[in-house]
């Protein structure tokens, strides 16, 4: 089992990282951080399976799940005994734009 944060969400956490250390302390960050972490290995361990994105389901796409922390929504999928994260976004983002401009972008 192992968590791999594809390189989209990784930029994701890093631009959630510098929003935050701008408009608030560093502790607040490393509490977010590892929020996100912990739900992470809670879904990686099967104790935790989010339901599936609501957008690509509407359209047949069920390999999607999110799971939320109390700042972010995080977008996963489950290959083999793996995670690995697609998206890391902020309550506040608007996720249908995130998720149009990932799809577009490829």
């Amino acid at each position: 089992m192992a968590v791999i944060v594809l390189p989209d969400a990784q930029q994701d956490l890093l631009s959630l990282q510098e929003y935050m250390l701008d408009q608030w302390t560093e502790t607040d960050w490393l509490k977010a951080e590892d929020e996100i972490f912990e739900k992470l290995a809670l879904v990686d361990t099967g104790f935790l399976a989010g339901p599936h994105v609501q957008e690509l389901a509407s359209v047949g796409i069920f390999e999607y799940r999110n799971v939320f922390t109390s700042h972010h929504k995080l977008v996963y999928r489950r290959i083999d005994d793996d995670t690995y994260v697609y998206a890391v976004a902020a309550h506040r983002q608007s996720f249908p734009t995130l998720l149009m401009k990932r799809l577009l972008k490829r």
